[in-house]
């Protein structure tokens, strides 16, 4: 075989490579599940609960970096928000967003991630609550704990910090995914379990207040202890914050799951995943007013403030 041969033959497979990598970035929607069949679990808000969003940064990416199918010209902000859910029974905040330590936070992620990683500073949380005299909230409820998740713990220092059991291991793991919660030696965590039955299809859940106006479901796959988090408010809207089930949108709308290599660097249990995103898009199908709220896009909470 000639050296002529050989290099031919090397080209052809990176081509080959290649063009199989550019395929994994290609539309692929999932499967459409049946529309969920059952009704909405009573649910009685009291007056005085809502949501207040409290933006605290973004990193800048583009559509085909979070969801098969999406254009690497679509240039996206990923949202960094934090949520109050302000309730008589105590405030929870959901995730922290960008904290004082992001910096810090950021820089406990292999060099490759920093290397495409380009962010914007907003307010952090804390001082946001501060400057409208909210109070702390009683509880951070985590959806899970990626550096972007947690990177505003340690301006809650005394506040609880709620996850599950499978969660809290993560975090103790040691791996490099949860190094930044870790770099809050003396965060309060809290573990919680799933006491309720199922609900919405999801196979478990807690409800925090009683009430059946924030209710939390297992939603593994992206981390092991991920979740998701339905709110019920007052005037009868119905909120569900996914985490990072999917980055944007289009994830549940289009049922279009990351890219692989998004997937291999992101998802711990890809079927998990791809099982939770069937299960909220069974649920918006029964429900189009249901208002989706992956964690870094704006665009759910957008339209639930205009309602």
């Amino acid at each position: 075989m000639t050296a002529r041969t050989i290099g031919v033959g090397l080209g052809i497979a990176v081509l080959g490579a290649a063009a199989l990598l550019a395929w994994t970035f290609t539309a692929a929607p999932l499967p459409a599940p049946a529309p969920y069949a059952g009704a909405w679990p009573a649910a009685s808000p009291p007056e005085g609960m809502a949501l207040l969003a409290l933006p605290t940064g973004v990193t800048h990416r583009s559509a085909a970096f979070a969801y098969r199918g999406g254009s690497f010209l679509d240039a996206r902000d990923f949202a960094m928000t934090a949520v109050l859910v302000k309730h008589p029974r105590g405030d929870l905040l959901i995730d922290t967003g960008f904290g004082s330590d992001v910096g810090a936070a950021l820089a406990t992620l292999p060099a490759p991630f920093r290397a495409i990683t380009s962010y914007t500073r907003g307010e952090p949380a804390a001082r946001q609550l501060e400057a409208m005299d909210a109070g702390r909230p009683s509880a951070i409820l985590l959806t899970h704990a990626h550096w972007d998740h947690v990177s505003g713990l340690s301006d809650f220092p005394r506040t609880p910090v709620l996850v599950t059991a499978a969660e809290h291991a993560f975090i103790r793991g040691g791996g490099v995914l949860t190094a930044a919660a870790r770099l809050v030696p003396d965060a309060r965590y809290r573990e919680y379990g799933f006491d309720g039955g199922a609900y919405l299809g999801f196979p478990e859940s807690l409800d925090v207040h009683g009430d059946g106006s924030v209710v939390i479901v297992p939603a593994p796959g992206h981390t092991p202890g991920s979740v998701a988090i339905f709110v019920t408010l007052p005037n009868g809207q119905h909120v569900v914050f996914v985490g990072d089930l999917v980055w944007q949108r289009e994830g549940l709308t289009e049922r279009e799951e990351r890219p692989w290599l998004a997937k291999v660097l992101g998802d711990g249990d890809p079927a998990q995943v791809r099982e939770g995103i069937l299960r909220v898009s069974a649920l918006a199908q029964r429900w189009p007013e249901l208002v989706l709220v992956p964690a870094h896009d704006a665009r759910g909470l957008d339209a639930l403030q205009q309602r």
